[in-house]
């Protein structure tokens, strides 16, 4: 019975010694099966099977195969088996014909996938179903158990309904429910906003838009959660429940492991090499794969949406879409935790854009609203985050929102070669921009503007090349002047001003004296 107890409690580290050992023998088995000892084979794929089984365990930790416990149905747990063997086949497809490595016999390398596969199904559906058996051995009710445990503090704050609410605040228990969630720090911090043992705070640990509806509390003025944004489905659907139960001024606290905390966690967990395959494997399957229209059902089908790689930029923007400001956020224990207020309802943002090209809504000629053509540089829902950047840093030397954390490392390198620009000539075409013409800026940016340049400006279309690039004026002040100075020079020569400033422009580019950020 302790042997079976001790297998229970540490069963996902057992389950990955049996796959290991699953995979192995697979290998061994089919080295043996070849036309040649085993003596001649394992020297030669010594090392190849080492990487081999590294990828076959990353995989497999990355898409949840080991946390058998949180499969509710066993056609769900051979599901995933099926599908990561699948991804496991297509990468070592890939790396065997892009590598050319024809040395190596592919009988031998997808005989051990398949022979690996058949045993895992039989070997996880069998601990799959032992594992059910603890699980209602385990679960709260159960009189053997119960009888058998003295009571802890632990277990009264599991059923602490059952004291009564005021009990619970008089008590303390809620500095120790975070704290054991969370740790001490995070108490400490979320302390420092409100009174977290107060009867109008909802203190939760949910995932689910209806644990939200569903939470009882009089006069609630701010609800906390403990679970990250990363496990959760529906991530607006949420904040936007959040939201809704809160009232004007309340404030919503929660945590997130950011993208680069993940990849930090990663790169300490792993050795550079094989930290850098994870990364990559976790970047395709938890980044790009949810943001794939045809793709997205399969994947939360799967994973239940759990553990998705975010950015910063990406969870703060939908919170401000969703009707929060941010007040403050900040990393306790390698985990970024906000604290926000209510101050509107969502905007229900229906198709947020997620793909390479996006259009943004501009200002165009006559003040009409035109939608301009970009290639993505920043994290998604980044455009809600403007006015905080903003205020948080200001304008940098060159009239750029400064230290500006939405911003993609690819998109960093496009918009120094000014390669995000490039897809407003679609702009050009559709006849909502010209070539050479004043900035397209957003409603915000063009409030910010002098009354007399913003009556001069929608007289024309906005431009692919501003003036500024031209007369070589950035900063915020000076690309106004740069503005002025063109629309002058264009009211007085219209015929020569744009082929003028075009000259200047992509001289000035092709001989670095401006860049674009």
């Amino acid at each position: 019975m302790q042997n079976g107890n001790f297998f229970y409690k540490y069963n996902k580290v057992f389950i990955i010694l049996f796959d290991m050992l699953i995979v192995s023998s697979a290998f061994l088995i089919l080295a043996w099966i070849k036309p040649a000892t085993v003596k001649l084979v394992i020297p030669h794929y010594y090392i190849p099977f080492l990487v081999f089984l590294s990828i076959w365990l990353i995989v497999s930790s990355i898409m949840g195969k080991y946390h058998l416990q949180n499969f509710v149905k066993k056609s769900h747990l051979l599901f995933t088996i099926t599908f990561i063997n699948f991804i496991i086949l297509s990468i070592v497809t890939i790396l065997l014909f892009a590598l050319k490595l024809s040395a190596y016999s592919r009988t031998l390398v997808f005989g051990t996938i398949a022979l690996s596969f058949l045993i895992e199904i039989i070997g996880f559906s069998t601990i799959f179903t032992w594992l059910k058996l603890k699980n209602d051995f385990y679960k709260p009710g159960n009189e053997i158990l119960e009888s058998s445990i003295e009571k802890t503090d632990d277990d009264k704050i599991n059923n602490y309904y059952s004291y009564g609410i005021k009990q619970i605040y008089e008590n303390g228990y809620r500095n120790n429910l975070i704290t054991r969630e969370a740790g001490e720090k995070v108490y400490d911090y979320f302390s420092e906003h409100l009174n977290v043992d107060s009867s109008n705070v909802g203190l939760i640990s949910t995932t689910t838009s209806f644990n939200i509806e569903n939470l009882q509390a009089e006069n609630l003025r701010a609800i906390i959660n403990l679970k990250k944004v990363n496990d959760m489905r529906y991530i607006n659907k949420f904040f936007e429940a959040v939201n809704k139960k809160l009232p004007d001024a309340g404030i919503f606290m929660g945590c997130v492991e950011t993208s680069k905390q993940r990849y930090n966690r990663v790169s300490e967990k792993f050795p550079p090499f094989v930290g850098q395959i994870v990364i990559m494997i976790d970047f395709v399957l938890n980044r790009i794969l949810p943001r794939l229209s045809w793709f997205q059902d399969f994947y939360f089908n799967l994973t239940g949406g759990h553990k998705r790689t975010i950015s910063k930029a990406e969870v703060l923007g939908r919170l401000v879409s969703c009707g929060f400001e941010i007040i403050e956020y900040k990393e306790i224990n390698k985990i970024t935790y906000f604290v926000v207020m209510k101050t509107k309802d969502p905007e229900y943002n229906i198709n947020p854009s997620y793909g390479p090209l996006y259009k943004m809504p501009r200002i165009g000629k006559n003040g009409d609203i035109i939608h301009v053509y970009k290639f993505r540089t920043m994290h998604p829902f980044s455009e809600y985050l403007q006015d905080y950047v903003l205020r948080l840093n200001g304008y940098s030397a060159i009239g750029k929102p400064a230290d500006d954390f939405r911003l993609t490392k690819w998109g960093k390198f496009m918009r120094k070669l000014w390669l995000d620009e490039l897809p407003q000539l679609l702009n050009v075409l559709k006849g909502d921009m010209a070539l050479v013409g004043t900035r397209p800026l957003s409603k915000r940016a063009y409030q910010e503007y002098p009354e007399d340049i913003k009556q001069m400006r929608i007289k024309y279309k906005p431009g692919c090349i501003p003036p500024y690039v031209a007369l070589l004026k950035q900063g915020m002040a000076e690309s106004i002047d740069a503005e002025r100075q063109y629309l002058k020079d264009l009211t007085k020569h219209p015929n020569t001003t744009n082929i003028r400033y075009f000259a200047k422009a992509v001289y000035n580019i092709i001989t670095n004296k401006i860049r674009s950020s």
